[in-house]
């Protein structure tokens, strides 16, 4: 990786960053990529993905680490800031032809040191069940494709099941899984089990049980991403139509619903305590939406090209209970005994959901983003910003202490003023109100740009023009006609109200940290308890030391090789 120091060229590759916590250091050993290095070439565009589980070994690096590369799935011992990635031990390494691995995710439910269970989603529709350990061939899932031929774009365990898991594909369509099911020799036929606005259920109509139990047509586009809420009891889906969509999983209920500014939404999560939501997509945006409030809370603005990944991080994030003793304060400078795999224990103890007269005391959320510009981005949210009521116009850009540098204007936001310039709204009881023609608004505020803002605007149209609305997806529609989904009528927007307020309307933030890691684009972001780990379109995946968080003495003379022996490991070859 070349790369540059904190005081090298604005568009410099750093290896460390500072925040209000300290430093935050690049491991250089600690980097963890396919044991024989081959340039990049740009020929697959599956991001890669990183996966991590603790197999409680007693060992001193108990934690192991997935990640895929190209046609290649890769599972190491991750010995994390203090030891040196040794590449030429991977655990097990898969290959794969005719097809690509596009996500993986590990069920937490089982797990020993002598097995794990992988499920792995590609880019031909199959799913297939493995355990890295055993090595063991495992199960496959949609094998013939009868059940979906697109593109997986996420998988996961369902939280709390042992062998129920949720995909999603390309085609916009959601399949629930029991891993102990078959699939059956024939394309499954669907009966209704329950519709709503823009979504419907279906179930199997057979004699006996098969995969999948339910299929979930979500939206009118392909289904990027969806995460389950850490009280594991809702379920937030975003989409290429640039909808975010919350529901109560058991019931199968829309709770909650917001769109992006402009374009599809690619990334979601929660935060720890179940009560915001944040995207990120091609409006070059990161937007936190209150799940309590229904309502954006404030966008962030400091990328140059799409967001692939948004992810909160409990460790540095300041939030307390009010009935709890002060010294219980869970902060990213004091002890994490309270913090477990991400969130907080306290929520997966009691698994309580939020609601309006919850004793919560928020004091900061700390979140992070990458994307296609190669940049990580850290925000925090305080509680001044979160309590600050909606529909006040706000013209200022609300700085976070630590951002003392001034950021691009975002390359999306000119021309989706313009695309977003309607006549009527629609409020959240789903009725049409209409507002004035703002028309002449935008107007004045495309005369007061100068010269140099006009060419950037013109420089950058290709990249505006990259993104696919899902409305023109033909396909897609003829399937929401035939199974009796109400398409939504496209002259009605939400721009200007609490789900899609417009830029005046809600809080600007800049980001706490905004530095270039990478040479190509990043496809992952994962904060744990010592470090934080990223990943880039090569398949490089880094670790970032967090302050304090020191390597001990030797780490920097430890040999890191980077060829492999014929005799190490075993590649498995599968053709789909």
């Amino acid at each position: 990786m070349a790369s540059q120091s904190e005081g090298g060229g604005k568009d410099d590759i750093k290896t460390h960053f500072v925040t209000r916590e300290g430093t935050y250091k690049l491991m250089p050993l600690s980097e963890y990529s396919k044991p024989t290095r081959v340039p990049y070439n740009g020929q697959t565009n599956t991001p890669s993905r990183v996966s991590f589980i603790n197999v409680n070994d007693g060992s001193p690096s108990p934690d192991r680490i997935c990640f895929n590369v190209g046609r290649e799935l890769y599972f190491y011992v991750y010995k994390g800031v203090k030891k040196a990635a040794d590449l030429t031990k991977p655990i097990d390494k898969r290959l794969y032809k005719g097809t690509f691995p596009t996500c993986h995710d590990f069920n937490r439910m089982i797990i020993s040191s002598e097995s794990v269970r992988l499920l792995v989603g590609f880019t031909a529709g199959q799913l297939q069940l493995i355990d890295p350990i055993k090595k063991e061939l495992g199960k496959l899932y949609n094998e013939e494709r009868l059940i979906d031929k697109t593109k997986v774009t996420c998988i996961k365990w369902i939280p709390g099941s042992t062998n129920q898991f949720i995909v999603s594909h390309s085609s916009g369509q959601m399949y629930i899984y029991n891993e102990e099911l078959p699939c059956g020799p024939t394309p499954p036929h669907y009966q209704p089990f329950k519709q709503g606005d823009s979504f419907s259920v279906f179930t199997c109509k057979t004699k006996s049980t098969r995969n999948p139990l339910y299929r979930w047509m979500v939206g009118h586009g392909p289904i990027n991403e969806f995460a389950f809420s850490p009280c594991a009891q809702y379920l937030a889906v975003v989409g290429q139509d640039g909808y975010l969509r919350v529901f109560n999983y058991n019931s199968m209920e829309l709770v909650g619903s917001m769109k992006s500014y402009f374009g599809g939404l690619l990334c979601v999560c929660w935060s720890p305590d179940s009560k915001y939501i944040v995207v990120g997509g091609e409006d070059d945006l990161v937007t936190v939406w209150s799940f309590i409030e229904k309502r954006v809370v404030c966008r962030g603005q400091g990328h140059r090209s799409w967001i692939g990944v948004v992810a909160f991080d409990p460790y540095t994030s300041v939030f307390s209970e009010e009935e709890s003793d002060s010294s219980d304060k869970k902060t990213g400078s004091g002890n994490h005994e309270n913090v477990v795999n991400g969130s907080l224990q306290s929520n997966r103890n009691s698994l309580e959901c939020p609601s309006t007269s919850s004793s919560s005391n928020i004091t900061t959320y700390r979140f992070g983003s990458v994307g296609q510009d190669t940049m990580l981005c850290l925000w925090d949210i305080t509680e001044d910003i979160i309590k600050q009521p909606y529909g006040r116009s706000r013209t200022s850009i609300l700085v976070t202490p630590n951002a003392s540098h001034t950021l691009p204007r975002c390359n999306s936001l000119p021309q989706s003023q313009k695309s977003n310039s309607v006549a009527s709204d629609l409020s959240l009881d789903g009725n049409a109100h209409p507002v004035a023609n703002h028309t002449s608004s935008l107007s004045t505020k495309f005369a007061t740009l100068t010269l140099a803002d006009r060419k950037e605007s013109q420089e950058r149209k290709e990249h505006k023009r990259n993104f696919s609305l899902a409305s023109r997806s033909v396909d897609k529609n003829s399937i929401l006609r035939s199974n009796h989904v109400k398409p939504v009528d496209n002259s009605i927007k939400l721009l200007g109200t609490s789900a899609c307020p417009r830029l005046e309307e809600a809080p600007i933030l800049e980001p706490l940290v905004c530095k270039r890691i990478a040479s190509e684009r990043l496809t992952e972001l994962i904060f744990r308890e010592e470090c934080i780990v990223t990943a880039c379109q090569e398949g490089l995946v880094y670790t970032w030391a967090r302050p304090g968080w020191t390597c001990p003495q030797g780490y920097a003379n430890t040999m890191q090789h980077t060829v492999v022996s014929p005799q190490v490991g075993e590649v498995y070859q599968m053709q789909f």
